[in-house]
């Protein structure tokens, strides 16, 4: 038990040392010995709990979308407003971390592990924004489900990167005229979608 619980808060520690380094620097100021001296932990430390650097990067990243999530680790009772909202509120309330999670997805070009990670994480994203939008409209194949969803998050990381680019940008009236808030037609992604 004492070695789970030591295992426990050296992995925090890790963790925090990398949010702090991000913070500091960006992904590319970020390196493991940096990460490993800022944690007061050995590389082999390291190594029991992350694959790599990256891992822990990604774990970040993930912890981040999970504490605006409105049902982290489940679909149950997704709302497409919802499920919208969150990505909003991750993308303008924590721009170091959004900033990385866009960088993340720009390493993928090069490296094959990076990009598959970043293509598993769209596509669980993807399965819940399809299910909210059947709730939302059950008259959807699951074909054009996925497509609503998919044209969701295209415009939704557009989105994100104005915002984090143009500190005057407002997403979040952008992002409720995709779902027809804000005074506008929404539906994204249907057939008689009005452009954006």
């Amino acid at each position: 038990m004492a070695n789970y619980r030591v295992g426990l808060e050296t992995r925090e520690r890790i963790l925090d040392a990398t949010r702090t380094l991000l913070a500091e620097d960006g992904i590319e100021g970020i390196t493991l010995k940096r990460i490993t001296t800022m944690a007061d932990v050995g590389v082999g430390s390291f190594y029991n709990l992350f694959d790599s650097k990256e891992a822990v990067v990604f774990e970040v990243v993930r912890q981040a979308l999970d504490a605006v999530d409105p049902h982290p680790g489940s679909s149950e009772g997704d709302t497409l407003e919802d499920l919208i909202d969150a990505f909003v509120t991750f993308m303008t309330g924590s721009s170091t971390i959004a900033r990385i999670y866009l960088q993340l997805a720009g390493l993928g070009l090069t490296d094959e592990a990076i990009a598959a990670r970043v293509l598993r994480s769209h596509r669980r994203r993807v399965q819940r924004f399809s299910a909210a939008c059947r709730r939302d409209d059950p008259s959807l194949t699951p074909d054009a489900a996925r497509e609503r969803a998919e044209t969701i998050m295209a415009a939704l990381t557009g989105l994100g990167l104005t915002a984090l680019i143009d500190p005057g940008f407002d997403m979040r009236a952008h992002a409720d005229r995709l779902v027809g808030r804000g005074g506008q037609p929404g539906n994204i992604g249907s057939p008689s979608a009005p452009p954006v």
